[in-house]
């Protein structure tokens, strides 16, 4: 008879992922989840967020440490390596946010994401990238990297569709994008590690790059990798012309909130990668595959399983439809389970099977580390009008 193992596990943050996270692990079933709490640097907001949920609330990282086989990576950007070599040296696997790091600028007062040189944050994050990677190569813990579009359905769908037919993709064009994002500290680079091409750009530049590693791994043995990217970024909400109505965020600091990255692949195939903060209407996250043999459309969100319209908006007031739509009159997408068609519950399921059992996992920190590099390599040729720039890889 099989039993099911026991992972014993905490949650590092208490912010918006801490409450995605805690909503996905309680949905784990092929593996038993034994939540020993919560830590966090506010540590009223942790006491606050472990009340809610009945768990433990931990004054100190090491007091977690102590209790748990794995934790949940759910801070700001600037904490993603510390706590991952934290609990890595420790001999805990961790599940780290995405982006998988960044550059937060220099510690000083003078910072300022506009006027840097971009170099200093590829530099300086693949330096970060690196320090994770060492201290995974020596720790029996593992870093999951929790990019939910792998594990979206549509992306999985697809990566089932390579493997069988032994596709070619030639291109790949991918988007994120909405009106702008309801964290108040994403609107500095110090805290964020750059404005959307990072922070919105990494899903659909991530699940790109996972799609060419399945294919070169199905039909060759071996993961096709990025070899170079173009890239441009504007900052349209900060332009003294911009004509505020309203609707769209525009209280950033030195963040971009447009841009788009071109990568080209070691075998000569392209990605092409759109992420704004611009977007009216909700979440617009979509991933095109134009392959040899097939072409594939992945609405994450929004899709159509589906419809309901509502005559006035306010008969729904207390009905969630969609994330960061504006309205609730007239129609409306309303995915009956958000968070099954973006992948939550089943990035968490597969870490913790893997936790658990050794299980292989389809996002890794290597994964994580190639989109780090490309997208700082993007920002690179962006400061430098969109020149070709080589992408190092892991």
């Amino acid at each position: 008879m099989f039993t099911k193992k026991t992972v014993r596990s905490g949650i590092v943050g208490a912010g918006f992922s801490a409450r995605f996270h805690f909503e996905s692990l309680r949905r784990v079933h092929g593996v038993n989840v034994d939540l020993r709490g919560v830590y966090a640097l506010d540590q009223a907001q942790a006491a606050a967020y472990a009340r809610e949920r009945d768990i433990a609330h931990f004054e100190t990282l090491d007091a977690l440490l102590d209790e748990v086989d794995l934790v949940h990576c759910c801070v700001l950007v600037a904490g993603h390596e510390d706590v991952a070599v934290a609990a890595l040296n420790r001999g805990k696997s961790v599940i780290v946010e995405k982006p998988l790091t960044g550059y937060l600028g220099d510690g000083t007062d003078a910072f300022h994401g506009d006027t840097f040189p971009k170099e200093d944050a590829l530099k300086q994050g693949l330096a970060s990238v690196e320090r994770m990677l060492e201290a995974e190569r020596n720790s029996e813990g593992r870093i999951f990297y929790a990019e939910n579009w792998v594990y979206a359905p549509a992306i999985q769908r697809e990566r089932e569709v390579i493997e069988k037919t032994g596709a070619q993709i030639l291109w790949i064009h991918g988007e994120e994008a909405h009106s702008g994002s309801h964290n108040p500290t994403y609107a500095y680079w110090k805290y964020s590690g750059g404005g959307v091409m990072i922070g919105k750009g990494c899903h659909p530049l991530t699940a790109a790059l996972y799609l060419k590693r399945v294919e070169g791994r199905a039909r060759d043995g071996k993961p096709i990798r990025p070899k170079s990217v173009s890239g441009r970024t504007a900052a349209l909400t900060r332009m003294p012309n911009f004509r505020d109505a309203g609707f769209i965020r525009r209280d950033y600091y030195d963040i971009d909130d447009f841009s788009m990255m071109h990568v080209t692949f070691e075998d000569g195939t392209l990605a092409t990668v759109f992420a704004s903060d611009i977007i009216l209407g909700g979440i617009h996250n979509w991933l095109e595959v134009a392959a040899n043999n097939h072409r594939t459309l992945c609405n994450i969100n929004p899709n159509t399983s589906m419809q309901v319209y509502n005559p006035r908006h306010e008969n729904f007031a207390d009905i969630y439809t969609v994330e960061k739509i504006e309205q609730k009159q007239g129609w409306t997408n309303i995915p009956p389970d958000e968070d099954w068609f973006t992948g939550y519950p089943q990035e968490i399921e597969a870490f913790y099977r893997s936790a658990a059992y050794g299980d292989p996992v389809e996002s890794d920190s290597l994964l994580g580390a190639d989109t780090i590099s490309t997208i700082y390599s993007a920002y690179v040729s962006a400061e430098n009008g969109g020149k070709e720039m080589p992408v190092k890889t892991y």
